[in-house]
Formats: structure tokens, C-alpha cells, sequence
């Protein structure tokens, strides 16, 4: 199938699959090419870009994607090392959540003390930054 195709099959632009090949997620060989040299996208091809969407889809980076694409092509990927990154991957998240939660609750309170402090003056400009 050609790249267009491909876009419509996957849901992923022609410049997504474009970068997935630069970065050597998918490889196209010269065999794979028709006479006028437009890429023919093999089903494996459809596939592995399919293993990429659902990876990326539970926010694993590029990198770490590929490291399970390499698991994969080694048909090396059991329930334990991929549970493994999945376990490395939520302690991640549950630590971003952490960082976010502080950062809210800190710009909650600045929010309060900058409004009561602009409501209580003559003035109608914030002083939080100067």
C-alpha cells in the first residue's frame, strides 16, 4: 500500500510515518519500492505502525517505544519485562501527578493572596511579580 493509504489505515499523517522512518521505527528495503520508486508499505509495515500508536497511546516517549519494538522484533517481550516498563511508566506518572498536584495547590494559593491583595488596595495592578 502506498503511504496514503497507509495514513488512512493507521490514522497517522504521511509526515508522522515520514519521521518513524527517518528514525528507523519502520524500514522500507529498496525491494519494497515500485518501478516509478513510490514506497510499497508492507502489512508488517501496517502493523509495526499500529504497535507504535498503542504504545505512544499509554504515553511511553519514542525512545522507550522503540525499546519495545526491539523487544518485539526479538520476540523477547514477556509479561515480565513489559511489565516492567509498564511498572517503570507509572511510577513516572505518579510522580509527574505529584509535581502537578504541588504546582496547582501553589498557584491556587498565589491566585487567592494575589486577588485579595488587588482587592484590597487602591491599586489595580497585581504585585505578585514585583
Amino acid at each position: 500500500m502506498l503511504i496514503g493509504e497507509l495514513s488512512t489505515k493507521t490514522g497517522l499523517s504521511r509526515d508522522t510515518i515520514r519521521f518513524y522512518e527517518k528514525q528507523g521505527l519502520i524500514s522500507i528495503g529498496r525491494k519494497e519500492r515500485r518501478e516509478n520508486n513510490y514506497k510499497e508499505y508492507s502489512e508488517g509495515t501496517f502493523q509495526k505502525l499500529i504497535s507504535i500508536k498503542r504504545i505512544k497511546s499509554f504515553g511511553f516517549t519514542l525512545n522507550e517505544t522503540e525499546e519495545f519494538l526491539a523487544l518485539l522484533d526479538r520476540d523477547a517481550a514477556t509479561c515480565e519485562n513489559v511489565a516492567e516498563k509498564m511498572s517503570k511508566k507509572l511510577c513516572e506518572i505518579d510522580e509527574k501527578i505529584r509535581e502537578l498536584q504541588e504546582l496547582k495547590t501553589s498557584l491556587s494559593g498565589n491566585l487567592k493572596a494575589c486577588l485579595s491583595s488587588c482587592c484590597e488596595s487602591d491599586s489595580n495592578n497585581c504585585q505578585m511579580f514585583s
